[in-house]
């Protein structure tokens, strides 16, 4: 059993939450993952009306009494309102879920101070991905609970400061004193306990998430999955100042090759569209959609349930770290 800040925080088995991931954290993966002793996640996202939100959070309660986080991303989006975040915001608060993954801008800066104060007389646990010392100093400063150190591997939208997750996560470890969750590569249990080791009090997965038997995803895209290797993602997106990484395919070629001839966003946007990514979820059409994963890709090669996956990965992670300590000699 491994015990940190973010197991104790929360009552959970495992000190492994699952990222946000728009179109796929539903509830039925999100239940699956916290009954398997981790955090499982609700993105927000993915509804477009308050009733619509609050009936998926009543449908993880009624799936599982295990606690989950929500998943809000702050980032400029043509489908998610400035009023739909302010709802997602006091929904949680109202609806008192366990936490909430904050992705992109501040919660204090977008929404105001009110909504994180909103939040803490809730009782929910406020924390934000982010990828710097400074923005973890901010995080810190204005109330967070904790903060994911999301490092340069990881899928989405990593910050463009370009910092990879061994480096970041001590680096943010040393300089807040609220929790820190490595985020960015993580797939299997020798990464969580490399994690551990650098002074991370848990992980979060999002990429592994994906191949598991809960997750709704065609299963052509899960077997692409599992055949691709460390080097089959790539950046996008600098021309639009917000660059994502995602896997190489077809579409993902086009979007570069139209950002390097200097077209601007109305070139761009049917190709990176929310629209299309949902639809390739479920047709499986692995070239026609910019699916946005990490460089952990290379380390997927079996699709487990997730109480098969947090099981093994800790008892991994467990043996990882009791080797370690085998390299100390004994005077």
């Amino acid at each position: 059993m491994i015990k940190t800040a973010i197991t104790e925080m929360f009552g959970i088995q495992f000190p492994i939450i699952c990222g946000s991931m728009m179109w796929l954290c539903k509830p039925g993966l999100c239940a699956a993952i916290s009954n398997a002793g981790g955090m499982g996640n609700l993105t927000a996202g993915n509804y477009a009306t308050e009733s619509e939100f609050r009936d998926a959070i009543k449908e993880v309660r009624a799936f599982t009494d295990k606690p989950f986080m929500v998943g809000i991303t702050l980032l400029p989006s043509v489908r998610i309102t400035p009023e739909h975040n302010m709802m997602y915001t006091r929904v949680c608060a109202e609806e008192e879920v366990a936490g909430i993954e904050v992705s992109g801008a501040p919660l204090d800066k977008v929404i105001g101070m009110q909504g994180i104060e909103m939040l803490k007389k809730s009782g929910v646990k406020l924390f934000h991905k982010l990828g710097s010392v400074r923005h973890a100093l901010h995080a810190q400063k204005v109330g967070y609970d904790g903060v994911y150190a999301l490092g340069f591997e990881a899928g989405g939208h990593p910050l463009d400061d370009d910092v990879s997750t061994m480096v970041l996560t001590p680096r943010i470890v040393d300089s807040v004193k609220i929790p820190v969750v490595t985020v960015g590569g993580i797939s299997n249990g020798t990464g969580m306990a490399a994690a551990l080791m650098l002074g991370a009090q848990g992980v979060m997965m999002a990429s592994r998430f994906v191949t598991t038997k809960e997750c709704e995803v065609h299963e052509d895209i899960k077997q692409e999955f599992i055949t691709r290797q460390e080097y089959d993602t790539t950046i996008f997106g600098k021309s639009l100042g917000m660059q994502g990484r995602a896997l190489k395919n077809a579409l993902i070629e086009e979007v570069i090759s139209i950002e390097k001839r200097g077209g601007g966003f109305a070139d761009l946007y049917p190709l990176i569209s929310g629209d299309r990514i949902r639809d390739a979820w479920v047709n499986g059409k692995v070239e026609n959609a910019p699916f946005m994963v990490g460089q952990c890709i290379g380390h997927i090669r079996e699709i487990y349930s997730c109480q098969e996956l947090l099981e093994i990965m800790t008892a991994d992670a467990e043996n990882a770290l009791r080797s370690t300590a085998g390299l100390l000699c004994q005077e």
